[in-house]
């Protein structure tokens, strides 16, 4: 009897051990997540993308620290433990063939966050679809379209993204004259005008530059005008330069032709 108490004593003092290994393991590991993550992120304002990172990779931690331990504990106790583990790989793969759509959209939303492809608040095209980035998660992402959509993408279907919003962007304007103006005249007043529009526009990076007749049309010339911008903001340069470049032309005399439209006439008896 006082064998077996013994025994039993050892066992209860070794699980405790191992309990309180596997939890100094955890928070050690827990600590070097944050730490690394933290590291890693410090560039972004993206907080939520920094909480879901830490938070699923303490949680793996945690699921496979504790899992070893518990099985340790029952091993110590006496407990045949091959039948647990057969069942865990089982049922593992059980989980794995019936919700293979989430595991796969966990997987690439992992790498999506961890690779810093996207963050909230940045312009982007996934498949069809074009938008803000509102939320970004292990499971889907949110993209708010420019009408107001929402659109609800999961990360598995994101086979290619293009991040608009990392660097300068483009401004392109292309402006018709007619083939009766002056073509060198029109591009001394439209670079004129585009000087003047640098001074006055600081989100405007390089140019904006006349690069010169684009190509000719059925009725006019049409002559090209590429600035660089700060990012977002080439779409308010491109309206702004077709404003102003469209009042240039016309204090200098220079016609911007109308499109031709094609009248049909009904013969009559």
């Amino acid at each position: 009897m006082r064998i077996y108490t013994t025994s039993i004593f050892g066992s209860l003092v070794t699980a405790g051990i191992i309990i309180a290994v596997s939890m100094l393991v955890y928070f050690i590991l827990k600590g070097i997540i944050t730490r690394v993550a933290n590291r890693k992120l410090k560039k972004d304002d993206d907080a939520s993308r920094f909480h879901t990172l830490t938070s699923v990779l303490t949680s793996l931690a945690a699921y496979g620290i504790f899992f070893i331990a518990f099985v340790m504990v029952l091993n110590e106790f006496g407990v045949n433990t091959s039948a647990i583990l057969a069942s865990a790989g089982i049922l593992g793969l059980a989980i794995g063939f019936g919700a293979q759509g989430l595991v796969s959209d966990t997987v690439t939303g992992f790498f999506v966050l961890v690779e810093d492809q996207v963050n909230v608040g940045e312009y982007v095209t996934i498949g069809g679809y074009s938008g803000v980035v509102e939320e970004t998660g292990l499971r889907l992402m949110k993209l708010r379209g420019f009408n107001g959509d929402l659109h609800f993408i999961p990360n598995r279907e994101i086979a290619s993204l293009t991040n608009h919003s990392r660097g300068n962007m483009q401004a392109l304007v292309d402006i018709s004259i007619s083939y009766d103006s002056d073509i060198d005249q029109a591009v001394r007043v439209l670079q004129s005008k585009c000087d003047q529009i640098k001074e006055r526009l600081p989100q405007i990076v390089e140019g904006p530059n006349v690069l010169g007749v684009q190509a000719l049309g059925s009725s006019d010339v049409v002559i090209r005008i590429l600035a660089r911008t700060e990012n977002g903001e080439q779409w308010a340069v491109e309206r702004e330069l077709r404003k102003e470049l469209k009042i240039a032309l016309d204090q200098a005399g220079i016609e911007i032709p109308f499109p031709h439209q094609t009248v049909l006439y009904k013969e009559t008896t």
